[in-house]
């Protein structure tokens, strides 16, 4: 078992959640979790945001459709890649929730337990 939580789990958890949420594509789900965390001093990596939602893909929990960014297709020509739930995915994402709240946890008795043998 790891020490804590590994980052990529930590990630996940909040990608599927936002999916959930129904809360946009790749870069803005990254620039939504850089503000989030920044009072923690916590930058996930571009890298980890896009191999976590990667997994989920390969994993068949979530699958990918593309759509032009903007309304107007004759302005607007990027392309972003939005992410949804495949047939089955909703309930393999809320049993890997389930598996990674008891190591969430884990982590947080370790951490309690630091605090107060130590401050």
């Amino acid at each position: 078992m790891a020490f804590m939580i590994a980052q990529r789990a930590y990630i996940k958890l909040y990608l599927i959640s936002m999916v959930e949420q129904r809360r946009g594509y790749g870069y803005q789900m990254l620039e939504e979790l850089k503000e989030e965390f920044k009072p923690f001093g916590y930058v996930p990596p571009q890298s980890e945001i896009y191999r976590a939602l990667h997994e989920l893909v390969q994993e068949g929990v979530l699958y990918r459709t593309k759509q032009l960014k903007g309304n107007d297709p004759s302005v607007d020509f990027q392309e972003i890649v939005l992410y949804h739930f495949t047939d089955g995915g909703y309930e393999k994402a809320e049993l890997y929730k389930k598996q990674v709240k008891v190591d969430l946890d884990r982590c947080i008795g370790m951490l309690n337990k630091a605090v107060a043998d130590n401050y």
